[in-house]
């Protein structure tokens, strides 16, 4: 078993919290803090696991992820400051609270059957009673043996397991129908949609609540979503649908930080995301245009992105137009991170990821310069 020991990268850890500090402060700080989103799926990828294993069983999740910590500190180097194990489930959460099946296929993550088929469906959709949530509780218990597992098996390292976060409304409506029947309603039944909307809203807040009950806590002030739908309906219909129930989420739970992750093109519900609902930060995804964002997120909301994994899978000569761009349109001022919007997908090139952090640990020093370091190119 590979052993990790984060007091090694301690002094570097602290370097990236003073960078991830200063430019969320809308201020330049040495330079350009960069994420790289390696995580499970990934690792797998890079170390020859079958991703369904990962998902499947708890000692190969900490094996994984002690590979990745390690490969990420000693190999990759960006300004991640985490370093612990956490048991992954997937993105599984909206099936363990309707009770929709669950399917493991060969070499990929899981994924949710969805369960509603028509208008019906969602009227004998229950809000269920996560208190007393079978599936619910049975993860909490399971949580305990991975953190115990964990614990043996890497000594020293914090571990975490056994909670899901749900998706807001929108994406969790996504999750347990199929996402163009859902886009379908919010045309043509918007009775229906917004009564699925709402169901997917207070089982959020219900499960929310419970967590708080079980740690003893009256509230919390943050609140991280990832909302992966929201970037394929208008702005008009995130506005008639979306924007009142994810922002009493952000108002109830996110009182002092909001952060978003959203899929897709995004240049629509930035001035809004930024204006309205009031983000703190925002990690822009993969397809959103850097130019948007520096207009409409600049100096309100911090954000991250600018690389997308279609530019990560060849070497790196492909990928660095890519950063360069980032770094000119979203670096000058401070407020942005760069990173890859979403996840890191396996498939995506380590040796080119390796280089992309080296160049832009040069190259997005500031002042931001249009003339990089011909010794970088």
């Amino acid at each position: 078993m590979i052993e990790f020991n984060p007091e090694r990268y301690q002094t570097r850890i602290e370097e990236s919290r003073r960078r991830w500090d200063i430019a969320k402060r809308f201020r330049e700080p040495d330079r350009v803090p960069i994420a790289i989103s390696t995580a499970g799926s990934y690792y797998c990828r890079l170390f020859g696991y079958n991703i369904r294993d990962y998902y499947t069983s708890q000692e190969v999740c900490i094996e994984v992820q002690l590979k990745g910590l390690h490969w990420a500190f000693e190999e990759l180097g960006d300004d991640r400051t985490e370093f612990g194990l956490s048991w992954d489930l997937g993105p599984i959460q909206e099936a363990v609270v309707f009770g929709c099946p669950i399917e493991y296929p060969d070499d990929t993550s899981p994924r949710i059957v969805p369960i509603l088929e028509t208008v019906e469906d969602i009227e004998k959709l229950e809000v269920p009673d996560i208190e007393n949530h079978p599936r619910i509780r049975d993860l909490l218990r399971l949580g305990e043996v991975f953190v115990a597992k964990a614990r043996r098996m890497a000594p020293g390292l914090p571990a975490t397991g056994g909670r899901i976060n749900m998706h807001p409304p929108l994406s969790c409506a996504c999750a347990i129908m199929d996402p163009a029947k859902v886009y379908e309603l919010l045309y043509a039944d918007p009775e229906h949609a917004d009564m699925l909307l709402r169901k997917c809203f207070d089982a959020f807040c219900r499960l929310t609540d419970f967590y708080l009950a079980v740690d003893g806590k009256e509230r919390q002030t943050h609140l991280s979503l990832a909302d992966d739908n929201s970037a394929f309906i208008s702005g008009e219909m995130y506005k008639r649908y979306v924007f009142k129930y994810n922002k009493a989420l952000y108002d109830r739970y996110g009182s002092e930080y909001r952060y978003l992750h959203a899929d897709g093109p995004n240049d629509h519900h930035f001035p809004m995301y930024a204006d309205e609902m009031k983000l703190t930060v925002m990690d822009m995804g993969g397809w959103s245009s850097c130019e948007a964002a520096k207009k409409h997120l600049g100096g309100k909301t911090f954000f991250t992105g600018g690389l997308n994994c279609k530019d990560l899978y060849y070497d790196f000569e492909r990928a660095k137009p890519a950063v360069d761009h980032a770094l000119r349109i979203c670096a000058p001022g401070g407020g942005y991170g760069l990173a890859i919007g979403g996840e890191t997908y396996p498939g995506v090139r380590p040796d080119t990821l390796i280089r992309v952090v080296e160049y832009a640990k040069q190259a997005g020093r500031y002042p931001i310069r249009l003339e990089l370091p011909r010794r970088m190119i």
